[in-house]
């Protein structure tokens, strides 16, 4: 959106005839500019909003952007500029942030992951990264490497290079698979207590094998350190979503590692075509808004905010803790979503009230509130994607619908 400095910076050089008679350009585009500040399009649509009391669900439209982010897309949106020159200079301050040789900003971190893999399998040969997905008969190796406890539906990113996902649980597991075709070692940080091998072994057994290794950490921040940890333990890539506790644009990511592998990432990316990542496009207001949004994160006073999120959940749970019926106890996910997070559990035999009974009545009045059902009886609510004094909210709410169901 064109702020009203730029309007009348921009404005300023159109002439006016005789400096008599307004000049109907810039008439129709300040209307144009007050109207747009006026409209609610989600009330125009007729699209619920809600108080986010989950977290930074894709389905929920992840984060909410600071004004940085906001700004730094509205200002660069009046500018053409050469979008790999962009990438370059973006990528080479955002590696320097997270520890790593190159980055690159992507169009989120499942394409990252279909990005890094695909560069990993090609390296800078033209030739064949315009023949991916295609892998048979070329010379290109078609397996990656992948704890059984791993497999979740994100990895079709990986199986959209035409790679083939090879189950293991063990480190003797890893030396039997290894073969001529595997390309890659993949690890999902977030399920890392499920699986066996744990992410220094497995960069260990990678660089044993001249085999390198990937790491998914989309929604691992906060920590702020695991911005930069997994490339200090020595990964070749990782990946992470921009759209979450960074706060940038949903539809953007980084991927992040090894110089030569973001190299070749980079040209399945547009703007080259003829490449399975043309439709992963990233525009430069996506480029810098992430870019700013990183900026930012990165130097937020993390305890002080920490601290927040703390009395944001003790207001709820003070609010409820005291219903007949009612168990709360506050909990700290130890990867992804890593957050103080409130669980509230109640006696059905007390609080006659099912989870999703209580959901549809949070989600149906004004405000409507999101909250993640656990169990039969059990929610989840997670405050940090909460504005300031919407936990009010959610207690009083919370604490209303408990109480009218009191057996």
């Amino acid at each position: 959106m064109l702020s009203r400095r730029n309007l009348i910076k921009r404005l300023s050089a159109i002439p006016l005839l005789g400096g008599l008679v307004s000049n109907p350009v810039t008439s129709a585009l300040a209307s144009a500019s007050q109207t747009a500040a006026k409209r609610d399009l989600f009330k125009e649509l007729g699209v619920r909003t809600f108080i986010n009391g989950r977290g930074t669900i894709t389905f929920m439209t992840g984060s909410l952007m600071r004004d940085e982010t906001l700004a730094a897309i509205n200002s660069s949106s009046q500018d053409f500029c050469m979008l790999d020159e962009l990438q370059d200079k973006v990528g080479e301050k955002i590696a320097q942030m997270v520890h790593a040789e190159a980055a690159v900003v992507t169009s989120g971190a499942f394409a990252a992951l279909t990005l890094g893999t695909a560069g990993v399998l090609t390296g800078t040969d033209p030739k064949k990264v315009e023949q991916l997905p295609h892998l048979a008969y070329t010379g290109m190796k078609s397996e990656i490497i992948i704890q059984k406890a791993h497999q979740i539906h994100y990895n079709h990113a990986l199986l959209n290079t035409g790679c083939k996902l090879v189950f293991v649980e063990t480190p003797e597991d890893i030396e039997k698979a290894i073969n001529e075709r595997t390309a890659q070692m993949h690890f999902l940080n977030s399920f890392a207590p499920k699986g066996k091998i744990k992410q220094e072994e497995w960069v260990a057994l990678g660089k044993k094998h001249n085999i390198p290794t990937s790491l998914d950490m989309a929604a691992d921040v906060p920590p702020v350190e695991n911005l930069w940890k997994y490339n200090d333990m020595g990964f070749s890539f990782v990946v992470v979503s921009g759209g979450k506790a960074i706060r940038g644009p949903q539809s953007a990511g980084i991927l992040m590692g090894k110089k030569e592998i973001i190299a070749a990432a980079r040209l399945h990316m547009p703007p080259r075509g003829a490449t399975i990542g043309r439709g992963m496009k990233v525009n430069k207001e996506e480029i810098l808004g992430l870019y700013v949004a990183l900026e930012k994160y990165i130097h937020l006073d993390h305890e002080k905010e920490w601290k927040m999120w703390e009395t944001q959940v003790a207001h709820i749970e003070n609010a409820v803790k005291n219903i007949k019926g009612i168990t709360t106890t506050v909990v700290v996910p130890p990867l992804a979503d890593h957050t103080p997070t409130l669980r509230i559990a109640w006696n059905k035999n007390i609080v006659n009230i099912t989870t999703q009974e209580l959901e549809e009545k949070l989600r149906n009045r004004n405000p409507s509130i999101e909250v993640n059902g656990t169990g039969p009886t059990t929610i989840e609510v997670a405050p940090w994607m909460m504005l300031p004094g919407q936990e009010r909210i959610v207690a009083a709410r919370l604490k209303e619908e408990f109480s009218k169901m009191l057996s």
